[in-house]
């Protein structure tokens, strides 16, 4: 017997059993558990994540300080639809800027800066006595 007969005699036999549909299953699997884990280690975070964002961008008032991603930090002095006026610098140096919704990275709420500044003098004091 050459190599070719017992390839052919050995995919005869395969066949001859009903493997063929058997072994197909068997192999998808791996490509299931795949796109599984995809799914839960990337898509449904980023899904979450926008969802957040949406949320954060819907309930802007006029007051809060935001962060563009072009790193602007300013004040929202007007809410028109999609569009934001803000407020940058100093009451003396005072510029507004016309901006869209979705150039805002973050949003500081004006009661949480004020918990953000005392959490920081907190953690200034205790490193200081620990010293």
């Amino acid at each position: 017997m050459n190599l070719f007969e017992i390839t052919a005699y050995a995919e005869g036999t395969s066949e001859a059993a009903g493997g063929g549909g058997a072994s197909m299953l068997v192999s998808l699997i791996p490509l299931v558990l795949i796109i599984a884990i995809m799914y839960f280690l990337m898509i449904r975070p980023q899904k979450k994540k926008e969802k957040l964002k949406q949320e954060m961008l819907s309930q802007l008032i006029v007051g809060d300080k935001i962060l563009t991603i072009g790193g602007i930090h300013g004040k929202i002095v007007e809410i028109k639809g999609e569009n934001l006026i803000i407020e940058t610098g100093k009451a003396s140096e005072a510029s507004t800027l016309k901006i869209t919704r979705w150039a805002i990275s973050e949003v500081t709420k004006p009661g949480d800066e004020v918990k953000a500044s005392k959490e920081l003098n907190d953690s200034e004091q205790t490193t200081d006595d620990e010293e």
